[in-house]
């Protein structure tokens, strides 16, 4: 598609998406980022784009995009968007939440 320029922030999305579960981090990121240049109002794409980063050892730039996944979800009004994105960041920032495995109890 990109071949044919049918170049989009959604294509771009679903590039980086599929990428990413592939294991292609570096190459995820870089369809992520197009995506949020392409539209820079989809929180979605900010997410993901966040975990890309985190996946190919970029921690800083994912900190980056979560809180600009945040910025774009609180001037939306997207509530459930800004409470996603920040667990994302804090995960990114403090790791896992550790505690009790509840499926072993």
């Amino acid at each position: 598609m990109l071949a044919a320029g049918k170049d989009g922030a959604l294509l771009r999305f679903s590039l980086g998406n599929e990428y990413l579960k592939a294991g292609d981090a570096a190459r995820a990121a870089e369809h992520l980022q197009r995506a949020v240049a392409q539209d820079a109002g989809y929180t979605a794409a900010w997410k993901l784009l966040g975990r890309a980063l985190v996946a190919a050892g970029r921690a800083e730039e994912a900190l980056a995009a979560y809180r600009d996944g945040i910025e774009v979800a609180r001037r939306k009004g997207d509530k459930q968007a800004e409470r996603t994105a920040r667990l994302a960041y804090e995960r990114a920032w403090f790791g896992p939440p550790s505690g009790p495995n509840l499926a072993t109890l």
